[in-house]
C-alpha cells in the first residue's frame, strides 16, 4: 500500500511526520504500510518497556476483555487492586491512584500536594519544579514544566511554580519561602536530553524538604518501571519520596499511569480526584502483565547489561567521531554531539534501506536512546553499526 492511499489531513496537524504509516510491531521492529521494517530506538518515547506487541501484554488483554473492561471507578475491580498491591509493595509508597496518562498523573500530584499545603502548611501552594524539566501538556503541567517557549505558549500560566535549576541545591533554596509546599522534579531530564540528577541533589532536595516541611515529588514517568535499571529511579539515590508518578512504561504500550503517595501525604477527600476511566481493568490487566515480566528473575540483570553495553558503544562512537561523550542511566541514554545534526542523523537513520533506524533528537545537538526493555545484545550492536554509518555518511 502506497502513503498516498491514507487521508492523513482528517487528522488534526500537530506535529511533522514523516510520510511513514506503521502498520505492525514486534519486539525491537516495526514495519510501515510498505512492508519496510525499522530498528526501533524511541519506542514510543520510552513506554514500550517489553517492546512491540509483548506476549505478555498480549494474553493479558485478550483474558481479562473476556471478563470485565469498564465497570466504572466508582466500583473496586480485581486488576487495579493486584496492581496497587504490587507497587506499593515493591515501594516506599502506601496508595495508588490510577490514571491514564503522565499529565493527568503530575496533575493528581500537584492537586495532591496544594490540598495537603491547605490541610498542613496554612494553604502553602508553589511547588519549585526545574528549568527544562518536563512534565506534561495539560496547562497545569505545562506551567511546571521548564521547557524553553511554554510559558506563553497558552498564556496565563498557571502561577505557584518557581524553576531553580538541576543539581545547583542553592538556587532551590533562594526560591523557598513560606508559601512554598513542594520541590518537583525528573530523576533524569528526558526531553531536555537526558541530564541526570547527581545523588548529592537529590539527597540535598530531601533535607531542604524535611527542614521546611516539604513535599518531595518525583515525577519518574519516563523513569520509572525498570528504565533506569532498577525498578525506580529514585531508589538509586537513597532517598524517600513522598509522592511519585508513573506512566509510559507502567502500560508498556497502552494508556495507563498512576500517582503514588505515603499515607500521610494522602489527603484527598471523596470528589477530590477522579476520572472516568481511572483504574480500569482492561488496563491495569495489562499494567500487572508488565510488572510481573519487570521482577521476574534475570530480566533487571538483562537491562543493565544492555545499559552497560550502550553506554560502552555509545562512548566508542563519540571518541571515533570527535562528540562529546554520552550520558543517562539504565537504557535511558543520550549521545552529545558536537554540532547541530540530530535531526539531520534521524532523518538518513529512518531513511535508511532496506531496513530503517528509527531514533529521537531531543535537542538539536543531541540523540536520544529509548529501546525497548528486552532489547537483544544483537540489536544494540546493529543499532551501533547503522548509526556509525549514518555518521560516516553525513561527514562526507
Amino acid at each position: 500500500m502506497q502513503f498516498s492511499q491514507f487521508n492523513v489531513n482528517a487528522l488534526m496537524e500537530i506535529t511533522s511526520r514523516p510520510e511513514v504509516v506503521f502498520v505492525r510491531g514486534e519486539g525491537s521492529w516495526l514495519e510501515d504500510q510498505a512492508g519496510k521494517r525499522y530498528l526501533d530506538f524511541i519506542q514510543g518515547w520510552a513506554v514500550n518497556t517489553l517492546g512491540h506487541c509483548a506476549p505478555e501484554m498480549r494474553q493479558a488483554i485478550i483474558e481479562q476483555s473476556g471478563k470485565l473492561m469498564n465497570p466504572s471507578p466508582a466500583f473496586y475491580n480485581e486488576p487495579s487492586i493486584g496492581l496497587a498491591e504490587r507497587l506499593t509493595k515493591s515501594s516506599v509508597f502506601d496508595r495508588v491512584f490510577f490514571a491514564n496518562s503522565g499529565a493527568e498523573a503530575n496533575e493528581g500530584a500537584i492537586k495532591l500536594a496544594r490540598k495537603w499545603g491547605k490541610v498542613n502548611k496554612n494553604g502553602a501552594y508553589k511547588i519549585i519544579t526545574l528549568d527544562h524539566g518536563f512534565h506534561g501538556r495539560t496547562l497545569a503541567t505545562m506551567s511546571a514544566s521548564g521547557k524553553p517557549g511554554w510559558d506563553t505558549m497558552f498564556a496565563p500560566q498557571v502561577p505557584g511554580f518557581p524553576k531553580a535549576d538541576l543539581n545547583d541545591l542553592e538556587s532551590v533554596k533562594r526560591l523557598i519561602d513560606k508559601e512554598t509546599v513542594a520541590i518537583m522534579l525528573e530523576p533524569v531530564q528526558g526531553e531536555a536530553g537526558v541530564y541526570p540528577a547527581t545523588q548529592e541533589f537529590m539527597q540535598g532536595l530531601r533535607t531542604l524538604a524535611d527542614e521546611n516541611q516539604l513535599l518531595l515529588i518525583v515525577d519518574e514517568v519516563q523513569t520509572g518501571m525498570g528504565r533506569t535499571g532498577t525498578l525506580f529511579a529514585y531508589q538509586q539515590y537513597g532517598v524517600t519520596p513522598d509522592i511519585m508518578t508513573l506512566a509510559k512504561g507502567i502500560g508498556g504500550g497502552v494508556p495507563l499511569a498512576a500517582l503514588l503517595a505515603r499515607q500521610e501525604v494522602c489527603v484527598f477527600t471523596h470528589g477530590d480526584q477522579g476520572g472516568t476511566y481511572n483504574g480500569n481493568p482492561l488496563m491495569t490487566a495489562v499494567g500487572i502483565a508488565v510488572f510481573d515480566k519487570l521482577v521476574s528473575p534475570g530480566f533487571m540483570e538483562s537491562v543493565n547489561a544492555r545499559a552497560k553495553q550502550l553506554s560502552a558503544g555509545l562512548l566508542a562512537l563519540s571518541a571515533k567521531w570527535g562528540f562529546q561523550g554520552e550520558r543517562g542511566m539504565g537504557l535511558l541514554r543520550a549521545l552529545q554531539m558536537d554540532a547541530d545534526i540530530g535531526p539531520a542523523i534521524v532523518n538518513a537513520a529512518r531513511e535508511l534501506t532496506p531496513q530503517g533506524l528509527l531514533l529521537n533528537a531531543p535537542r538539536a545537538s543531541s540523540l536520544r536512546f529509548m529501546p525497548a526493555l528486552t532489547v537483544s545484545e544483537a540489536e544494540i550492536k546493529q543499532m551501533l553499526e547503522l548509526l556509525d554509518g549514518v555518521i560516516a555518511q553525513l561527514r562526507k
